[in-house]
């Protein structure tokens, strides 16, 4: 099946070591948080992803989150159209049809099915307000909602340590993240037959947008990220990780000392590809720019500052379809 993509697509299939695992262990009981964040900051700073094991997230509720995954997006059409993100307005949540959102909109569409949601507000702002549920599913939203729970728990830990790394307090980013964006999106990627180019991959590359990503993937595989030689290499499942990589809000607050990573999605699989990440950015009217470690007379900021909700605002006005009629 190789021999269906573009070239200029391959990927060279990876070891574990070359997108190394971080033992979260000692960060998550206090035993050695120093030694963890030591480690995470160099990766953020050469590789800008890693999986991360003994993560404390029940597998049970994974396996549940994947169920249900796979529930909605067997649902007929029409039910999950009345979902679509196109009716929720700007808290920009539910069901998105396939090639509807593309983060590399110039040169890909996007050949997958998403939905997205986050911690439910009643009051309704950009960002913010009730998640969209198809009430057909039983469970859905309370296994949603735990799930939610234990990726803010976890976030909260790495972003503690990224702190740490940068010799800054370990709350440091707290006073930034007290009501944070989040998106926690579901992903169907079905497989992609015949020959296949740039012009439609299960998602285009990109850098991420926010501040972390918590990624579970499947056992499918066909994520790709590209190293600072500019070579596309694999990152294949491994079990009981997940896949965590810093965004754009990182890359500005480092002053560039860790730079978000371009990454895509090839399903050449043959069989239908699910993967379950959270984003986690800031508040809404937070102020990004570099912070005081990172900045000195002989590297001065390289960004000006802004906010977090507008960055984001921005960006989506650039990858979702619907946002760019009228």
């Amino acid at each position: 099946m190789r021999s269906n993509v573009n070239r200029s697509l391959d990927s060279k299939t990876t070891s574990f070591h070359e997108i190394p695992v971080v033992d979260l262990a000692p960060l998550l009981d206090g035993s050695d948080r120093q030694a963890v964040a030591e480690e995470i900051g160099h990766i953020c700073e050469h590789v800008g992803f890693l999986y991360i094991k003994n993560h404390g997230v029940p597998r049970e509720l994974i396996a549940q989150a994947y169920r249900l995954t796979a529930e909605l997006f067997a649902l007929p059409y029409p039910e999950k159209e009345k979902l679509s993100i196109v009716h929720q307005g700007e808290i920009f949540r539910g069901y998105i049809p396939m090639y509807t959102e593309s983060p590399d909109p110039m040169n890909t569409r996007d050949h997958k099915e998403c939905y997205d949601l986050g911690k439910h507000y009643d009051e309704v702002s950009r960002f913010f307000g009730p998640n969209p549920i198809p009430e057909t599913i039983q469970g859905f939203r309370e296994v949603f909602d735990l799930y939610h729970e234990h990726m803010m728990r976890l976030a909260r830990e790495l972003i503690s340590a990224i702190a740490i790394s940068l010799d800054l307090p370990a709350d440091y980013f707290e006073k930034l993240q007290r009501k944070p964006i989040t998106i926690h999106r579901l992903n169907y990627y079905p497989p992609q037959h015949g020959p296949i180019s740039m012009k439609e991959l299960g998602t285009g590359a990109h850098t991420d947008y926010g501040f972390l990503t918590i990624l579970h993937q499947d056992d499918v595989g066909g994520l790709q990220v590209q190293n600072q030689e500019g070579d596309w290499i694999s990152a294949p499942p491994i079990e009981d990780t997940f896949v965590v990589n810093i965004g754009d809000l990182v890359q500005t607050l480092t002053n560039d000392r860790y730079p978000a990573t371009y990454h895509r999605v090839i399903n050449t699989s043959g069989k239908s590809r699910y993967s379950i990440p959270f984003f986690i950015d800031m508040d809404y009217d937070a102020v990004v720019e570099p912070v005081p470690t990172c900045v000195s007379p002989s590297n001065p900021a390289k960004y000006q500052p802004y906010t977090c909700g507008a960055y984001k605002y921005g960006k989506f006005l650039e990858t979702y379809t619907h946002l760019q009629k009228g």
